[in-house]
């Protein structure tokens, strides 16, 4: 099961004057519509009131409208898709682009991407992750959360703040 060694919950942080962009893919819908879901809870939950969902075609296009987001002015931007392995390569090629353009486009641009791509053997294994009813995971939520506490240390690190933490003090 996914999800071992995960950090505590903490409570939300407070994004309050952020801004957010979520961007899900629209194949496996209701895997897609679950982790959008656990995304918006999580944005709530931060009092982000400044966001945008937008849908793409697959989990392909996802970096390079992360990119467009990402010029935006965006603080953060929560990538959400799914891609479930079949009996080809095609399953890692588009991993493996999708992991590495998400990345690039978090360091290029300097902001958090969120990552809540799910990449399972099965669709069960997605269904488990994706924060429906029964689920065990909300990766929606984690990515979410995760990408709005970045943009909140990046904003306190680019104005000279909160190195004590960072040093252990």
């Amino acid at each position: 099961m996914g999800g071992y060694g995960a950090p505590p919950t903490t409570s939300a942080p407070d994004g309050h004057g952020l801004r957010v962009a979520v961007l899900a893919t629209r194949w496996h819908q209701r895997i897609t519509d679950g982790l959008v879901d656990g995304a918006s809870r999580a944005l709530t939950e931060c009092r982000v009131e400044d966001s945008a969902l937008l849908r793409v075609p697959g989990a392909f296009e996802l970096p390079v409208a992360a990119k467009a987001l990402a010029q935006q002015r965006y603080d953060a931007v929560v990538a959400l898709g799914v891609v479930i392995r079949g009996g080809t390569p095609h399953f890692d090629y588009v991993c493996r682009a999708v992991t590495d353009g998400l990345t690039r486009v978090a360091l290029d641009a300097g902001i958090p991407v969120g990552f809540g791509v799910l990449t399972c053997d099965t669709e069960a294994q997605a269904l488990d992750r994706c924060g429906l009813d029964g689920s065990s995971e909300d990766k929606g939520r984690e990515a979410a959360m995760a990408a709005v506490e970045t943009a909140l240390l990046l904003r306190r690190v680019r104005r000279g703040e909160g190195h004590e933490e960072a040093a252990g003090r």
